[in-house]
């Protein structure tokens, strides 16, 4: 399925940059600002950027062969949601991470089939990526 993707922020080397899939930017946005989520998402993004490993904060939803490239931010807490994440890198290497699509709650500890099925979705996304 194609889809587009806006760059919001990038790390100082250039190397990864965080990117928002164009039609679920406002749901997105809406939630994390409602929430009281955006320093999290901020603290996300510098986890990120610094190419340090938290699993608790980011990790990879490798669920299948199909969903390699999924990852998936994570909102531990009362609310313990879940922004999927699709990586896709680009001709000179850098790593794009496009945020795609929101699971305002999660309630159990392995993934059950509404959150493969959105995973598999994320995964089938083709993404042209505007700067």
């Amino acid at each position: 399925m194609k889809r587009t993707a806006k760059i919001i922020r990038s790390a100082d080397d250039g190397k990864r940059h965080i990117a928002v899939d164009t039609e679920n930017w406002n749901e997105i946005l809406e939630f994390l600002k409602s929430k009281n989520l955006i320093k999290k998402f901020d603290l996300i993004c510098q986890v990120i950027f610094s190419g340090f490993r938290n699993s608790d904060l980011y990790d990879k939803e490798d669920i299948n062969d199909r969903c390699k490239h999924v990852t998936a931010m994570k909102f531990k807490g009362n609310i313990n949601a879940r922004i999927y994440c699709k990586e896709v890198k680009i001709k000179d290497m850098t790593i794009v991470i496009i945020t795609s699509e929101l699971l305002e709650s999660k309630k159990n500890q392995k993934n059950k089939h509404k959150e493969i099925t959105l995973i598999e979705k994320v995964s089938s996304y083709d993404y042209e990526i505007e700067e």
